[in-house]
């Protein structure tokens, strides 16, 4: 009887890993439209919850009111589309962009909800009509910093509360998931037009490594969530390597959205697609126990919040050169012409 008992007690905990997995929102595009407007615009164009300010990359020489319009965000406008570099023709190019789009309140993933959390990733790609293979990647305005700090916009700066200094949670949910350790699935909710294309998403951990998920096609009508179970992930907890690892000061493994990928097969048809997308969720297993410890080894020692200081400054580098090039680029352009 207590060997029976034994049993019974290792398949319950084994089928724990599996019951009690995390499931979060690795992005939501319904939250990502343009609540925000910068210098003389009237209307919004940022989005205010993921607004960075790059201005101090940007040099001495500009005024103070072009630095304060030096910001960018995730607003759903702001994505790009990027074309295989044989299908980046003029045409090409500036046929393929990401528009905010909204859908009806009889929609099934939004279950009646108002306008405001109506709104998604519309794409539209432009493929080459010539029979060959090609891709299109939807990425985001910049790479998603994984250790801002949250801020808001009071009058032309950013500022954080002192509460979220050194924190680093500003893209938690917006493109970021932290404590991932295995990663059991991932699912997106897109929208399908009958078209032949497949989509992937990939995504990066605090290492820097991708990985490409493959989803499913898009050949049906309607919302659709498509999901990725991982063939590798071991639900039986006898059967995995156990360790243990040190909780201070290891930095949380996190999990990045790099990109949403469509492809397209030289069999298919060219031309244009046209689809929507509403959010990304990942389950998965915790990499660190969420424990009440004695001490709060931060607060003494501040080893992670210098740590993530460095690589937030280090990415605010990265994104800030290629932004205020784009900056300048738009100020020599026509603007008599209409906007996409």
């Amino acid at each position: 009887m207590k060997r029976l008992l034994i049993v019974v007690v290792a398949v319950l905990l084994g089928g724990l890993v599996a019951l009690y997995a995390e499931e979060s929102t690795l992005i939501d595009f319904t939250k990502l439209a343009a609540d925000t407007t910068l210098g003389t615009d009237k209307t919004p164009s940022e989005n205010g919850a993921t607004l960075v300010d790059y201005s101090g990359v940007a040099g001495a020489s500009f005024t103070a009111d072009e630095k304060a319009a030096m910001k960018s965000s995730l607003a759903l406008n702001n994505w790009e589309v990027v074309l295989a570099s044989s299908a980046r023709t003029i045409t090409n190019t500036s046929q393929s962009f990401t528009k905010e789009a909204s859908t009806s309140a009889s929609a099934k993933p939004f279950n009646g909800e108002d306008m405001a959390n109506r709104k998604i990733l519309g794409v539209r790609v432009h493929f080459p009509n010539e029979p060959f293979n090609s891709y299109a990647i939807i990425e985001p305005p910049f790479d998603i910093p994984a250790y801002a700090d949250k801020s808001t916009l009071q009058g032309t700066e950013l500022k954080t509360a002192d509460a979220d200094l050194g924190q680093g949670a500003k893209f938690d949910g917006f493109g970021v998931v932290k404590n991932v350790g295995a990663l059991k699935s991932l699912s997106m909710t897109v929208y399908g037009s009958n078209f032949p294309n497949g989509i992937a998403v990939t995504v990066s951990d605090q290492d820097g490594k991708e990985q490409t998920i493959f989803l499913d096609y898009l050949q049906f009508d309607g919302w659709r969530t498509l999901t990725w179970n991982n063939p590798d992930y071991v639900s039986d907890v006898r059967a995995r390597e156990l360790k243990k690892y040190p909780l201070y000061p290891v930095g949380e493994p996190y999990l990045k959205l790099e990109s949403i990928d469509i492809y397209r097969d030289a069999t298919e048809m060219g031309g244009d697609l046209v689809t929507y997308v509403k959010d990304i969720k990942i389950t998965y297993d915790k990499a660190i126990l969420d424990t009440q410890r004695d001490i709060n080894d931060e607060s003494v020692w501040h080893i992670l919040q210098a740590r993530n200081e460095t690589r937030r400054l280090a990415e605010l580098k990265r994104l800030g050169n290629v932004q205020v090039l784009r900056y300048l680029e738009k100020q020599k352009m026509d603007t008599t012409s209409p906007n996409q």
